[in-house]
């Protein structure tokens, strides 16, 4: 009977918090259209957004369009939903890592792409879309990292952003570019640097529109650590065993961790209590739980 009502809780709670993370920021009374956007940024291809899942249960994922220094063209910033999408629904993820292609991040948007949809209407549909997509990584239940190598330009750097930590390498920098394009973070870059390094950084980065290095980044606690090597396979195994040592347990209690986190650093203090107090119904007394008191049967 326990178990049965235990189930039945895991099973609500787990439906309810799916729904809310995938919860749109935006709709039609928004005045968004997403078919729309889509079709529109249908129009300009080229590059991808590549997802492997390991059986260690961290996803990596390859923002590929070294041409252009990884900048989104319209198709991958469709990808980069779609692969958001398959991530919400592993089951057995922990951890991700994001990165790019050729040893350099994303350099924001495709130019080419930005020129097209110039228009009030395109352009508000393509920051809603981004928002959308960016708001959902953020709340995956997987512990996650932006692997900075080279660049991490305008979109670029809203994007690492929308990550739990950032990894720096030797050489790389970290640049809101906007203010030169004669715009603001649209991406919800904004908004989240603010949670980030504070109001008063905040202005520094966006208004000096200056490049910033591992040093000033791990300064400012914009980035959480420097990694020492550069190359792209080296950084990568690094950042995999530097995430490895917050993703080594559990999935459902790694995940049910990412949660709790969530709700406290985006809802009222009420309702992040009653969202912990749901999540945490569905790990006591769970398979992990009665494990770990078998295995420490005592206080050490």
């Amino acid at each position: 009977m326990a178990l049965a009502l235990w189930k039945n809780l895991l099973q609500t709670t787990k439906k309810r918090i799916l729904q809310q993370r995938r919860l749109s920021l935006y709709n039609g009374a928004h005045g968004y259209e997403e078919e729309l956007i889509k079709k529109k940024l249908q129009q300009f291809s080229g590059g991808s957004v590549n997802l492997s899942k390991e059986d260690n249960g961290i996803g990596i994922l390859t923002l590929n369009n070294p041409k252009l220094m990884n900048a989104f063209t319209g198709t991958m910033m469709i990808e980069l939903q779609e692969r958001v999408t398959e991530l919400e629904n592993w089951k057995d993820g922990k951890g991700l890592i994001v990165h790019g292609a050729g040893n350099t991040f994303c350099s924001g948007s495709d130019l080419n792409v930005v020129k097209e949809i110039s228009n009030s209407q395109d352009g508000m549909n393509m920051c809603m879309f981004m928002q959308n997509t960016l708001t959902r990584l953020m709340r995956l239940p997987l512990i996650s990292v932006a692997l900075v190598q080279g660049k991490a330009f305008g979109g670029g750097a809203e994007l690492t952003t929308a990550c739990d930590f950032r990894l720096m390498t030797p050489g790389s920098e970290i640049r809101f570019v906007h203010k030169h394009m004669g715009l603001v973070p649209g991406w919800g870059g904004a908004a989240r640097l603010v949670r980030i390094v504070g109001g008063g950084a905040a202005l520094q980065l966006l208004g000096g529109a200056a490049g910033v290095g591992p040093e000033r980044a791990l300064g400012l606690r914009l980035a959480d650590h420097a990694l020492p090597n550069a190359d792209d396979s080296a950084a990568l195994g690094e950042a995999r065993a530097w995430l490895t040592q917050y993703t080594d347990g559990p999935a459902a209690v790694i995940r049910a961790l990412k949660k709790v986190v969530t709700a406290g650093r985006e809802l009222p203090l009420e309702a992040a209590l009653r969202t912990e107090k749901d999540i945490f119904g569905t790990v006591w007394g769970g398979p992990d739980n009665l494990q770990a008191l078998v295995r420490r049967p005592k206080h050490r």
